[in-house]
């Protein structure tokens, strides 16, 4: 197989090409480490991440040689085949965020036991959490028997935590219910599993809105205190203070929600674009204004030294644990709801990336790709 990367217009995200992995072959310069990324995880998360590309600057993670073209940010593993940096010895496994593609180039800083991060320049100014790399050798939450599991589902779990503890922190606004979007979506799974470690009486109900074909998958998950299909929102009491997680970046059902919860509506958080053709701003709508959650800000706030935050190790102790609760309940038991699929190669990639964005994947699958070379 050819080193290859994924490339997708930015302003057509159904435009994808195939075409040489800039980063398979250049000479590196001093302090620079080649990654020879195994593979990777594609899920709605990646389609939010193109669809914010451009507010979110997370083109910016890989930047393409053609300024019209973005590299998809993925999350995944990949091994240390080439290094000029002390400290980072070929051979070693790295977990972190990676370009859709066969190789990565790295500058490592801050190196230590547990990783490093990506000091490239063109890293400059961007949110760290994605430019950190761990040794798997050295995480006490990996386990090579679910790495896929890691891939598909660490980095919308670490959203997932975070958002919980925003919400928790601020007292859910004094909602008594939360609804949540795109229910089916593994943020959204995800953040109803953290909302539901916390004791009945002290979080509001959960509410999980997702489509018709959708609906029993969602039900049966039993995460959700009540499912109902999209054309049921106008049958919600819409005099219980409501909380509004928008998971799927819909403008239309985002207004629908702020009409339907006029007066009553207590906070409106955007995180996500699963619905990604339908997105729009939230200008002119009743209510409050929708405010987009940012994970690395929470991320960052609890990272702090006590008594703001818990710390760093604090905080990494605190996701590991949860973390592990949710991987238990994921693939734990007789009838785990998460099945890994596997579509190696480029063409499969471009076939997987097209499914997602029009929403042809089946919840209850997670599909890892890889373009090794």
């Amino acid at each position: 197989m050819p080193s290859q990367r994924l490339f997708i217009r930015r302003q057509d995200l159904g435009d994808t090409r195939l075409a040489p992995d800039p980063d398979a072959a250049r000479p590196l310069a001093d302090g620079e480490v080649r990654l020879a990324i195994e593979r990777f995880a594609l899920t709605a998360n990646n389609v939010t991440y193109a669809a914010f590309g451009e507010a979110m600057k997370y083109w910016q993670f890989f930047p393409a040689a053609d300024p019209a073209l973005g590299c998809l940010p993925v999350w995944g593993f990949a091994t240390v085949t080439e290094s000029r940096a002390d400290g980072v010895a070929p051979g070693r496994r790295v977990w972190g965020c990676l370009p859709a593609g066969s190789h990565l180039v790295v500058r490592p800083a801050r190196i230590g036991g547990a990783g490093f991060a990506d000091a490239s320049p063109h890293r400059e100014g961007l949110a760290p959490i994605y430019a950190q790399y761990s040794f798997c050798d050295a995480d006490p939450t990996w386990r090579a028997d679910r790495e896929d599991l890691q891939s598909l589902l660490r980095p919308l779990f670490t959203t997932s935590f975070l958002l919980d503890d925003f919400l928790a922190g601020e007292a859910f606004f004094g909602a008594r219910r939360l609804l949540l979007s795109s229910a089916s979506s593994k943020t959204a799974i995800a953040t109803a599993h953290c909302l539901q470690q916390r004791p009945r009486g002290e979080r509001p109900a959960i509410v999980g809105l997702t489509s018709p074909a959708r609906r029993d998958f969602v039900a049966a998950l039993g995460l959700y205190d009540e499912v109902r299909a999209y054309d049921e929102l106008p049958r919600l009491d819409a005099a219980v203070p409501t909380l509004y997680v928008d998971f799927a970046g819909d403008a239309a059902l985002r207004a629908a929600v702020h009409r339907h919860f006029d007066g009553t509506l207590a906070y409106s958080c955007a995180i996500g674009g699963t619905h990604w053709q339908a997105l729009g701003g939230g200008q002119g709508l009743p209510g409050p204004r929708p405010v987009l959650f940012f994970a690395p800000a929470q991320a960052a706030k609890r990272a702090a030294p006590p008594p703001e935050g818990w710390g760093r190790d604090g905080l990494q102790q605190r996701l590991g644990q949860a973390w592990g609760g949710f991987v238990e309940a994921t693939a734990g038991g007789s009838r785990p709801w998460l099945q890994v699929v596997r579509r190696p190669g480029g063409e499969a990639l471009l076939r997987a990336w097209a499914d997602q964005l029009a929403g042809r994947v089946d919840a209850s699958e997670g599909t890892i790709g890889s373009l090794a070379g």
